[in-house]
């Protein structure tokens, strides 16, 4: 794994935001440094992500911030141009993996099937998601596609809580967890960044206890 892949598996936990008003960008970028997981995934569904993006990353150089929902090299462009230091896609897009991998751009790609693996691999990558975790079979599913290959980590996101995340982090096999329950789009829109802080401190502490 390289250095950022390496740094996000520190982290253990990733959050996955989806930020609807720029002006929310500032205070859960201080809401996640403060809560220790310095970090956040913000996904590209939305039109305030790329500011989102820019104001995270510059704000807060001690932070990786990065693009999820990624589904063209068009949004790879403005991503990486706002200040993302990592790309995820829900799915494994041949011609967006083999546009990052081009120019040294972190990927991490949504596996759920064998095939999909095999493709990752063919395009060099040793990390990949698995999307929507939860749903298709959740841990078990993961262990079972890991066996056949050896050179393959994950980081399952889709369903993934402070009550099951445990057990994804016990695997040896996952390098981070991506999840939202600790920067709710409820919590956000209410401006509840204290409690938002207080989720994030208990995930990194989660991580702690399971990973040391």
């Amino acid at each position: 794994m390289n250095d950022i892949l390496k740094k996000i598996q520190s982290f253990g936990i990733i959050p996955v935001v989806v930020l609807d008003r720029v002006e929310d960008a500032l205070p859960l970028g201080r809401a996640l440094v403060d809560g220790g997981i310095p970090c956040a995934e913000v996904t590209f569904r939305t039109a305030a992500a790329e500011e989102s993006i820019r104001i995270m990353s510059e704000t807060f150089p001690e932070m990786l911030v990065g693009a999820g929902t990624v589904l063209t090299t068009e949004q790879v462009d403005r991503a990486v141009a706002a200040g993302a230091k990592f790309i995820v896609s829900p799915g494994l897009n041949p011609r967006v993996v083999k546009y990052c991998t081009e120019r040294g751009i972190v990927i991490v790609p949504g596996c759920a099937t064998p095939s999909e693996i095999e493709q990752a691999l063919e395009h060099g990558l040793d990390v990949v998601k698995c999307f929507p975790a939860e749903a298709i079979g959740g841990l078990k599913l993961i262990k079972a596609m890991a066996a056949p290959y050896g050179g393959i980590k994950f980081m399952p996101t889709g369903g993934i809580n402070a009550q099951n995340v445990r057990d994804y982090l016990a695997y040896d096999r996952i390098v981070a967890c991506g999840g939202s329950w600790m920067v709710s789009g409820s919590l956000i829109k209410a401006g509840k960044f204290d409690e938002i802080t207080a989720l994030v401190k208990e995930a990194a502490q989660i991580v702690k206890e399971c990973r040391g």
